[in-house]
């Protein structure tokens, strides 16, 4: 049975020894960085990085905990993600929204490159068949992987299974473009976005919201870039009146995602890699959108373990006993059920845990360990 190791966002003492940092320094002594990661070794701190507009993500001070836990044990870390939108600008969304060699105490880098393309194919599942895992997290001997619990546009639920598998792989590769990509996960056949005039008002959000500027108006005919989309779904996701669909199948994506996240884990050895959750301002939709709602539950904790299978299930299992907060997206009287980020999405996101559990990746039986 997997440990996992919780620190409650409850303050019940105003000490620093019970504020979260203070929880998060314990944890990391609990777990004992030094049975799993080296002298000297690099370790890649893998965050979200959020975007412009979007700054509800794993907040400059915990990555600082977790970088001056490393050097505690004489490695060498840094802070990375994946390129969301042109490399140049994301580093500077990561400044914007704190992340920096400066608030981190280790340099930020970008794991596949500054044009998103620099990776590595990797044998997959059944689905994927091979994917374009980031050259850096490739090559890195150990992670710890830093998870902001949040929804998300395709998965309902994102947390490290998603962090490790879109954030692990590219958004594209130099030949095989998004099919090798994270656009393998999103979509199913040729991933094709569909326009339909009649519904369309000519707002525009999906062309401002598109990271690549791949979507234009031209004689107020919607038109974009196939070959380049990266099949990300933002652009459908923020059209209000639904004129915007991309094909896609649920359960599909889901056990696409649990197989990414196999791939890239494929690269490390055993007992290298440490997963953190952070149930804080748990929002409805994913850092990479381009803003934040107000969060639909109270902050829930961190929890620590070296299984990401039964971290995402203790996750769960805490959201799942969370209340919907007042004035948010989860305020709906019409709610069915007591699992807000389902209601929010009718996402099966279940699924993705158990075909991670599925194909080796861990265990959804867990002992909380409370710190």
């Amino acid at each position: 049975m997997s440990k996992v190791y919780f620190a409650s966002a409850r303050v019940k003492k105003w000490t620093y020894a019970d504020s979260m940092p203070g929880k998060l320094e314990r944890a990391l002594k609990e777990v004992n960085l030094s049975a799993h990661f080296g002298k000297d070794e690099w370790i890649a701190v893998k965050t979200h990085f959020g975007s412009e507009g979007s700054h509800r993500v794993v907040r400059p001070v915990f990555l600082r905990k977790v970088v001056d836990a490393l050097k505690g044990i004489d490695a060498k870390p840094f802070v990375t993600d994946t390129v969301r939108i042109k490399g140049l600008d994301y580093l500077e969304v990561a400044n914007q929204n704190g992340i920096n060699s400066l608030s981190v105490g280790a340099p930020v880098v970008l794991g596949d490159g500054l044009y998103g393309n620099d990776n590595i194919m990797i044998k997959a599942g059944e689905i994927l068949g091979e994917i374009a895992v980031a050259s850096l997290i490739h090559d890195v001997p150990a992670m710890v992987v830093c998870s902001h619990v949040k929804g998300h546009i395709q998965a309902g639920y994102a947390g490290a299974i998603k962090n490790v598998a879109m954030g692990g792989i590219s958004s594209s590769h130099r030949h095989c473009g998004w099919k090798c990509g994270r656009g393998a996960m999103h979509t199913i056949g040729e991933g094709r976005l569909l326009w339909d005039e009649e519904k369309c008002t000519l707002c525009l959000q999906c062309e401002e919201t598109c990271p690549l500027e791949g979507i234009k108006f031209d004689n107020e005919m919607f038109g974009y870039n196939e070959d380049d989309c990266w099949r990300c779904g933002r652009c459908a996701r923020v059209c209000p009146e639904g004129a915007l669909t991309l094909q896609g199948d649920d359960e599909r994506f889901m056990k696409a995602l649990a197989e990414a996240a196999m791939s890239v884990l494929s690269t490390f050895k055993a007992n290298k890699v440490l997963y953190i959750n952070f149930l804080t301002e748990i929002q409805p939709e994913c850092d990479c959108m381009p803003a934040a709602d107000v969060p639909v539950m109270q902050d829930q904790g961190i929890l620590i373990s070296d299984d990401i299978v039964a971290i995402e299930q203790a996750t769960i299992d805490l959201l799942l006993n969370a209340k919907p907060l007042p004035q948010s997206a989860a305020d709906k009287p019409e709610r069915q059920s007591g699992d807000i980020l389902f209601e929010l999405s009718k996402k099966p996101y279940l699924i993705q845990i158990e075909e991670a559990e599925r194909l080796g990746l861990g265990s959804k039986h867990y002992e909380l360990i409370e710190i």
